[in-house]
């Protein structure tokens, strides 16, 4: 048996240029990507806090710059979860 091994995770390969990744390999990335969108949102408020205490103090950059990443934070958490695109179709 030399030569061969055998994986303990299941081996998803790289969609080909051009084709989507089927569903189930789009959530396991999604899982392996980053946080989870309790964690944006949390994230998010911890953003906004800091860009209060920065507009606080004068630091006007500082804060629009957190206000920015607060809002992306926000947005990718709107985009998580189950999408429902073209299921009912228009008559």
């Amino acid at each position: 048996m030399t030569g061969t091994s055998s994986l303990s995770a299941p081996f998803h390969p790289a969609p080909l240029p051009g084709r989507p990744r089927p569903p189930l390999a789009r959530a396991h990335a999604m899982a392996a990507e980053g946080p989870g969108r309790q964690g944006l949102l949390d994230q998010a408020a911890l953003l906004h806090d800091q860009a209060r205490r920065s507009a606080e103090a004068g630091d006007l950059a500082a804060a629009a710059q957190a206000i920015l990443q607060s809002l992306d934070c926000e947005r990718r958490a709107g985009g998580l979860g189950p999408q429902v695109l073209q299921l009912i179709k228009p008559r």
